[in-house]
C-alpha cells in the first residue's frame, strides 16, 4: 500500500495541474490562462520596443533583464506542461509544443547567435490560446473544421502540386527553347521560374516573350492559371462541408493534447484516449 500510495498522488498531480495549464473549465484554469496572455503579450512588446535603436541604447540593459525573466518563465512553463501530460513527446511534438519550445529557444541561441533574441515574436503564436480561454469555442470549433478538411485534402492537393510542377517544368523547357537567351531565357531554371509566375498569375514583368509563338503560349499558360487556382479551392470546399456535416468538438485529449474530435467521439481519434 505504501508504494501505491506516492503513484496515486502523482497522477493526483498531474490531474489537477493538466487541469489548469491545459484547460481552462475551471477558475484556476482561467486565471492562469489570462496571467500567461498577458506575459506573453508584455514579452513581445519588449522584443518590439529593443529592435529601436534609440530605446536599445538607452534602455537595452533593462530590455536584456525584462528579456531574460519572461524567458526564465516560460521555461518553467514548459517544463511544468511536460511534466503534466501523460506522454511527454506527443505534446512536444504538437503545434502548440513546439510553438512553446521556440518561444524560449531564441533567448539561449542569442548566447551564441547574436541578434537571434528578434525571433522571440513567435512568442506571438501562444496567443491563438485566446479562443479556448475567452470562451470563443464557435471560433475555435471552426478552425478545428478547417484543420480536419486541409488534413483529409493533403493527398489531392500533393497530386495537385505535383502536376503543377509537371506542367511549369515542360511550360519553361519549351520557353526556352522557342525564346532562347537572347529574349532573357537564359536557361531552363530561369524559364521554369517564368512559368510559375506567370500560371499563377502574378506576373512581375522581369521576362517576357518577344516571338508570336511565345506570346502566345504564354496566352495559354495565363489562361490554364485561372483554371488551375479553382482545383485547390474546390478540393478544400468539399472537404469543409463533409467535415462540417460530421461535426467536431474542442474538448482536448488528456493524452495527446489534440482537438478536432467528432462530436460524438468517446475517445480521442489519434491515441484511443477516452474523453
Amino acid at each position: 500500500m505504501k508504494s501505491i500510495k506516492p503513484a496515486e498522488d502523482t497522477y493526483k498531480w498531474k490531474q489537477k495541474s493538466y487541469s489548469v495549464i491545459f484547460e481552462s473549465d475551471t477558475p484556476a484554469g482561467q486565471r492562469f490562462d489570462i496571467i500567461l496572455l498577458w506575459t506573453i503579450i508584455l514579452s513581445v512588446i519588449v522584443v518590439f520596443l529593443e529592435s529601436v535603436p534609440s530605446l536599445r541604447d538607452r534602455y537595452g540593459y533593462e530590455f536584456r533583464i525584462l528579456e531574460w525573466s519572461f524567458t526564465i518563465l516560460f521555461t518553467i512553463e514548459y517544463i511544468f506542461r511536460l511534466l503534466s501530460v501523460a506522454k511527454v513527446s506527443r505534446y512536444a511534438f504538437s503545434f502548440f509544443g513546439i510553438v512553446d519550445f521556440l518561444a524560449i529557444l531564441p533567448t539561449y541561441l542569442a548566447l551564441l547567435i547574436p541578434g537571434s533574441q528578434y525571433f522571440l515574436v513567435i512568442r506571438i503564436l501562444r496567443l491563438l490560446r485566446v479562443f479556448r480561454i475567452f470562451k470563443l469555442t464557435h471560433f475555435l470549433k471552426q478552425a478545428d473544421i478547417l484543420k480536419v478538411a486541409l488534413s483529409a485534402s493533403r493527398e489531392k492537393i500533393a497530386v495537385f502540386l505535383l502536376t503543377v510542377l509537371s506542367i511549369v517544368v515542360i511550360i519553361g523547357t519549351l520557353m526556352y527553347v522557342v525564346e532562347g537567351p537572347s529574349n532573357g531565357f537564359t536557361s531552363i531554371p530561369i524559364s521554369i521560374y517564368w512559368a510559375v509566375v506567370t500560371l499563377t498569375t502574378v506576373g512581375y514583368g522581369d521576362i517576357s516573350p518577344q516571338t508570336p509563338f511565345g506570346q502566345f503560349l504564354a496566352s495559354l499558360v495565363m489562361i490554364t492559371g485561372y483554371a488551375i487556382i479553382a482545383v485547390p479551392t474546390g478540393i478544400v470546399t468539399v472537404e469543409l462541408a463533409e467535415a462540417a456535416r460530421r461535426g467536431t468538438t474542442v474538448r482536448v485529449c488528456p493524452n495527446c493534447a489534440k482537438t478536432g474530435h467528432d462530436a460524438d467521439a468517446e475517445f480521442c481519434k489519434y491515441c484511443s484516449e477516452k474523453l
